[in-house]
């Protein structure tokens, strides 16, 4: 029989979703699944085969093409299928704040309280003490105000929000002075003059990208201007010849002029990181206390909670801001906000935030503590593993990640892998697909995993997952 006429028979052979799925009623696996998922599978895995047969990448045996040899493929797609699609992952890539990995980690602390919110009815907008409607942001300002010193605050889904909802309130069709220096681009493609543009505020333009002085700023002033806007440029840093306006010297300025003075900080932080011996970052109590009429920044990244924009500021300003229709499209929900409120609560010791809050336990983490957790881990898997892998440990560079921090390296140490019989693309690749992921890097053709990031209850999986991919490769090499 020639190459089409295989195709051909076994293409004739191959059955009907409806006959596969008559097969499924009398597997165990298949019967307990939603019907839904078992025609989805049926479908998927039969197309799935014909696809093969006809591209010629896979041609059977006829037998292999019956209904009861399938049902294999069935169950696997099934489970993917039926697989959750967001998933816990292991961050072995050193990047603290990983904005694809989900940024900040919650305090395991905070885990009763945000349970209890999710699985129970609140008083989410309910005014306990006056028995009436209230607000939902009651549940936050209160110890933001404590820990800031501001005002008051209110807070919304992201910091982007939060910057659009300021604008949009204290200067649509109005001018805003920025300097050309802090016109930053954040992931996603999404621009300061872009969110400007959408408030409908005007972007005014003031100095150059390396060198604006507080005369470029007076000399933008008119009868159009609402506000002053000072950004700060997290996720990037001009260095050399340089000059810019300190946030004192422009609230200055915005007072003289009448003018309303706001600072995005982006990855806002109550947290002076000098202290640790880190490169120090503006705090938001910092921003407060020089004066600023409103400061926005995001509630994960560097602050370690979940994602939100927080707004802080004069009691006026945030009145206006709060008041304004755009803010129920912008507004978080519930669990964000008990998240949010759990985190803050932890900020009231410092000690007690640095120690239970993940995102600043691994900035502060010192490298002789992570060199003792890379040898730790080293041995567990040497223990394990068996012949086939070269381990090594070795010193690398860490990141803060999450627009933070961008010339911060933090010394760390990483556990780099070698297999026999796989490079170290194909060790990406079947660590980043096992149960779960494991993300780490590549250099100089080794897979290294970088134990910053890695938190304390995982080192089992990951030597769990190096055993098994050292097996899977060793059978690979040596068929029985």
């Amino acid at each position: 029989m020639d190459h089409d006429a295989t195709k051909q028979h076994l293409l004739s052979r191959l059955p009907a979703v409806d006959r596969l799925l008559d097969a499924a009623r009398n597997d165990a696996f298949l019967a307990g699944l939603p019907r839904s998922v078992v025609v989805a599978a049926a479908r998927d895995t039969v197309a799935r085969v014909r696809e093969d047969i006809l591209a010629g990448r896979r041609v059977p045996e006829p037998e292999g093409v019956t209904a009861t040899a399938l049902l294999p493929a069935v169950h696997q797609r099934a489970r993917a299928l039926g697989a959750f699609r967001l998933k816990r992952t292991i961050n072995a890539t050193g990047v603290v704040v990983h904005t694809n990995l989900g940024r900040s980690l919650l305090a395991p602390a905070i885990g009763d309280h945000l349970w209890e919110i999710a699985a129970r009815y609140s008083n989410l907008e309910f005014d306990l003490a006056r028995g009436k409607r209230g607000s939902r942001y009651s549940a936050v300002e209160a110890i933001l105000c404590e820990i800031s010193g501001a005002e008051a605050a209110m807070v919304v889904n992201n910091n982007a929000g939060a910057v659009l909802l300021c604008l949009e309130t204290l200067a649509r069709a109005r001018q805003v002075v920025v300097s050309r220096g802090e016109l930053v681009e954040i992931g996603g493609a999404f621009r300061i003059p872009d969110v400007m543009a959408k408030s409908g505020a005007v972007l005014k333009e003031v100095g150059t990208t390396n060198r604006t002085h507080l005369r470029d700023y007076e000399g933008a002033i008119g009868p159009d201007t609402a506000m002053l806007l000072k950004v700060h440029t997290s996720n990037y840093a001009v260095v050399g010849f340089t000059a810019s306006v300190d946030l004192k010297s422009l609230v200055a300025l915005g007072r003289a002029s009448g003018l309303v003075v706001m600072e995005d900080l982006g990855s806002g932080n109550f947290i002076d990181f000098s202290r640790y011996g880190l490169v120090g970052e503006p705090t938001v109590q910092h921003s407060v206390a020089a004066g600023v009429d409103v400061v926005t920044f995001s509630g994960d990244k560097l602050l370690g909670g979940p994602q939100a924009g927080i707004i802080l500021g004069k009691a006026p300003i945030i009145q206006k801001v709060r008041a304004n229709p755009l803010t129920r499209a912008l507004r978080i929900d519930k669990l964000t906000l008990a998240a949010l409120e759990a985190t803050l609560h932890l900020y009231r010791d410092e000690a007690r935030a640095i120690a239970e809050i993940p995102t600043l336990r691994m900035l502060t983490v010192t490298a002789g503590q992570l060199e003792e957790r890379a040898r730790a881990l080293a041995a567990m898997i040497t223990a394990k593993a068996g012949a086939g892998l070269w381990l090594q440990v070795v010193g690398r560079a860490s990141k803060a990640g999450g627009g933070a921090l961008p010339l911060l390296e933090l010394p760390s140490y990483c556990l780099a892998l070698r297999v026999d019989g796989l490079s170290a693309a194909a060790i990406e690749k079947r660590m980043r697909r096992n149960d779960p992921p494991i993300i780490g890097r590549i250099e100089d053709e080794m897979f290294l995993m970088d134990v910053r990031t890695i938190q304390p209850d995982e080192p089992p999986l990951i030597v769990a997952a190096v055993e098994g991919l050292v097996q899977r490769s060793s059978d690979e090499r040596h068929p029985s």
